[in-house]
């Protein structure tokens, strides 16, 4: 490089110019690149004046590089085929991609042909061929300028691309000197040794220039949205729901839920249960009876599901498959406090389900929950509550649709239109706890509780654009994507 830079101040200095740097770093025998780093170094002393030169020019893609080097896919698949000819596998195996591209254009060329009766040997039927393409590619790199038409063609074969390239004219700066003395930087022993330190020119300090940047964590976009969603919630008057049991019974997962032992979400291919320990003994016997009795008979004006109930089904412990199991302990550490005080509760935190793992779905991910606990609560009731948080996460048109819950009803799936997809999506369920699984808890006659829940990694993949759940969640989460996400979340207010 200091070969470079002395060969330009002497050039400059004899009273000569630069016009085009390309041309002036082929005469020294030097890459372009090499020639901008040294003119870049003394612009910024003032040493050299630059005017910019922009141009778009065509510059050969990896592509067309191998062909410069190698010859056109036409080219080599001629020069492959031996005098006898060769099977179509054979010149496949030799050539790799090349042989279905040079196929094409060497039939049109009529370089090639077949034997008769037999379409899998391939036969040369020239001699000797012209590679226009290799030549057109090689004047292209040398700068030439080449037809439109050649121009089309090299362009639907995908062998060039358009590139914005720079490059300089130079001329003498206000600060000329004909050799540059090397400024220093730092005051070392030898200087204070030999006392040259009294001539050395310092170079100035740049106090306007950026530091090293910084090590920084990130916060993931799940947590992001769950301090916003759990902000709604608390704006809302909500108290938030201990969470901290993954592992759960049986019973407060479904039992207590006037979920029937029978169902299939209680499968093993469903729900994941615990080896060790398989079981838990810690149930309140009261209540369990309570909840033994109104599966069986019913009551409260049910008539119950008629089967033998069995304890030992109940006490199987699990990991935990949402987190109304977390809502069932509460309403009914709730029911026994005295007198009834209404209630609003939150929950955020994660659940587990031996499903597939899929773009969509996940064995472990995050639900949301919010009930609300006081009497003469009503569908319209749910329904405006339900309004409210939504448009705080800017879904404002919503729909609902009647569904199916064991533990609810009315029951509704909860539809909010996304302006992006143009259609209706499903964001959540919700509905009102069933008297057979309040009242056996001991929650006075006439309270009633609304409730509903989402997943956090929905709308969280709708914020930030994600299309699959994997990048969010899990083993294979994309890092980079954590990093370069802003921090504000469009429709979350």
């Amino acid at each position: 490089m200091a070969d470079v830079e002395a060969c330009l101040l002497a050039h400059l200095n004899s009273g000569g110019e630069v016009p085009d740097s390309r041309s002036y770093a082929s005469s020294l025998r030097v890459t372009h690149d090499e020639l901008e780093a040294v003119i870049k170094s003394l612009s910024a002393f003032r040493i050299v004046d630059t005017t910019d030169i922009t141009k778009e020019t065509w510059v050969l893609t990896d592509e067309a590089k191998g062909y410069v080097a190698g010859g056109s896919p036409e080219a080599q698949l001629v020069a492959a085929i031996p005098p006898e000819g060769a099977s179509k596998d054979v010149l496949r195996e030799k050539l790799g991609s090349v042989f279905d591209i040079g196929m094409k254009t060497a039939a049109k060329n009529k370089w090639i042909g077949f034997e008769k009766g037999n379409k899998d040997l391939v036969l040369r039927k020239v001699d000797t061929i012209k590679d226009d393409l290799q030549e057109q590619l090689k004047s292209l790199e040398s700068g030439e300028v080449l037809s439109d038409k050649v121009i089309d063609d090299l362009k639907r074969r995908k062998l060039i691309t358009k590139e914005k390239s720079i490059w300089y004219a130079l001329k003498k700066g206000p600060q000329f000197v004909a050799k540059r003395k090397k400024l220093a930087t730092d005051v070392t022993q030898e200087h204070l040794r030999s006392g040259d330190w009294k001539d050395l020119e310092f170079k100035d300090y740049n106090f306007g220039a950026q530091g090293q940047p910084i090590a920084i964590g990130y916060v993931q976009p799940l947590l992001e949205v769950r301090e916003e969603i759990q902000n709604i919630f608390l704006q809302m008057g909500f108290t938030e729901m201990p969470t901290n049991n993954y592992v759960e019974s049986s019973f407060w997962n479904f039992d207590a839920l006037f979920q029937p032992q029978q169902h299939p979400a209680r499968d093993s291919h469903d729900t994941f249960f615990l080896e060790a320990p398989a079981a838990t003994k810690q149930l309140p016997e009261d209540y369990l009876e309570k909840v033994k009795e109104v599966h069986q008979r019913g009551g409260y004006g049910s008539k119950g599901y008629g089967y033998d109930w069995k304890q030992d089904e109940a006490e199987k412990n699990l990991l935990r498959t949402h987190t109304t199991a977390v809502s069932t302990r509460m309403l009914y550490k709730l029911a026994q406090e005295k007198p009834f005080a209404p209630k609003r509760y939150y929950s955020i935190d994660r659940v587990f389900r031996n499903e597939a793992v899929d773009r969509t779905h996940l064995a472990e991910f995050h639900q949301i929950e919010g009930l609300i606990c006081d009497y003469g609560l009503t569908l319209g009731d749910l329904i405006g509550v339900l309004e409210d948080f939504f448009s705080s996460l800017g879904m404002s048109k919503l729909r609902f649709k009647p569904a199916y819950n064991p533990y609810t009803e009315p029951s509704m799936e909860i539809f909010s239109y996304h302006e992006g997809l143009k259609k209706w999506v499903e964001v959540g369920n919700s509905g009102m706890f069933r008297p057979e699984m309040l009242l056996p808890m001991g929650l006075p006659e006439g309270v009633n509780v609304i409730a509903w829940g989402l997943s956090l990694e929905r709308p969280t993949m709708i914020l930030y654009g994600i299309d699959n759940i994997r990048d969010l969640f899990g083993p294979k989460v994309d890092f980079n994507l954590i990093k370069s996400n802003p921090l504000c979340r469009l429709g979350l207010q």
